[in-house]
């Protein structure tokens, strides 16, 4: 009899062993729902199981915002947004969501802060009807550690392996257009790269163009006191958000030299089959008077010297 209930015990255990197994967070199918929590020792991204209820999308981002706020009852996982930082608002704009966090958010060290913010873009933009974030703190758009805006922020951010640290790097070859000498074509360039895994393909690029070309290998399209506020790919198009400096030029090249060197070299090199150059968020621009940048732009390789035209 005795022998009969310890059986019934250990199988009863085994059982309670399966259930609580099945039953983790973590433990997510691949046709789950989920949002990114942080791991246990908060050096990396791990999904965990959670449902959106609410069809309105503005609704359903403030419900998971709490969710990415509330501490975790399980050791394999911790809540993304640490205790103390706050939402001030969240605001939705077609499918841009504006997220404001209160000053606490500072606090949070840079490597970690990453992670944090990782984790809350790609949860919010599972969400149907949120496609990019803009964060700001207290008001303040969001910098990086060397102070520029983070500007629209989505997937392509964080490129990096669930559970794993936003620290690795990897390299590649990017095709970039520059100015010949005397301005009025491009030269393609090919430039091997070693960059951040959290840093997208698109930024990369334009960054890349920003800074100019190698010595003696073509001359800058883009005057370097530019500031990129943020560029990201939706639906094939690849959206470049600059500041008011680059409506000065500054560049001693034709205006289209400085657009189809960014337009060209965003099409050769990510997704987008074309690009929309944005000034402070406006569209509904013209650079130097010559190019129209209220359309996105296809690439255009007649600028090209030594190309065929498309």
């Amino acid at each position: 009899m005795k022998r009969r209930i310890a059986g019934l015990l250990t199988v009863c255990f085994c059982l309670l062993l399966l259930l609580s197994a099945c039953s983790k967070r973590t433990a997510v199918k691949d046709d789950s729902p989920f949002i990114y929590c942080l791991n246990g020792d908060r050096t990396g991204l791990i999904k965990v199981n959670y449902e959106v209820k609410s069809n309105d999308p503005l609704q359903a981002a403030e419900a998971m915002l709490k969710e990415l706020a509330k501490p975790s009852e399980d050791i394999d996982y911790t809540a993304p947004i640490p205790k103390g930082v706050k939402v001030n608002t969240c605001k939705l704009e077609g499918e841009l969501l504006y997220l404001d966090f209160n000053g606490r958010y500072t606090d949070i060290p840079p490597l970690e802060e990453k992670l944090v913010r990782a984790a809350v873009v790609q949860s919010l933009i599972r969400i149907e009807g949120i496609s990019v974030l803009w964060i700001s703190v207290d008001g303040e758009d969001l910098r990086d550690s060397e102070g520029q805006i983070l500007g629209y922020q989505n997937e392509d951010d964080f490129v990096q392996n669930t559970g794993s640290s936003l620290n690795s790097y990897q390299t590649g070859t990017l095709t970039l257009y520059f100015a010949n000498e005397t301005g009025d074509k491009l030269t393609e360039q090919h430039m091997d790269v070693k960059y951040s895994s959290n840093m997208s393909k698109e930024k990369l690029i334009v960054e890349k163009l920003m800074k100019g070309p190698k010595k003696n290998a073509g001359y800058p399209t883009i005057n370097p006191a530019v500031s990129l506020l943020g560029v990201t790919i939706k639906d094939g198009i690849c959206y470049v958000n600059l500041d008011d400096e680059f409506l000065t030029g500054g560049v001693d090249v034709k205006p289209e030299i400085t657009i189809y060197s960014i337009v060209n070299s965003l099409v050769e090199g990510t997704t987008a089959s074309k690009v929309q150059i944005t000034v402070n968020g406006e569209k509904n621009i013209s650079y130097k008077d010559a190019v129209d940048l209220t359309q996105p732009l296809q690439r255009d390789m007649g600028w090209v010297e030594n190309a065929e035209e498309e």
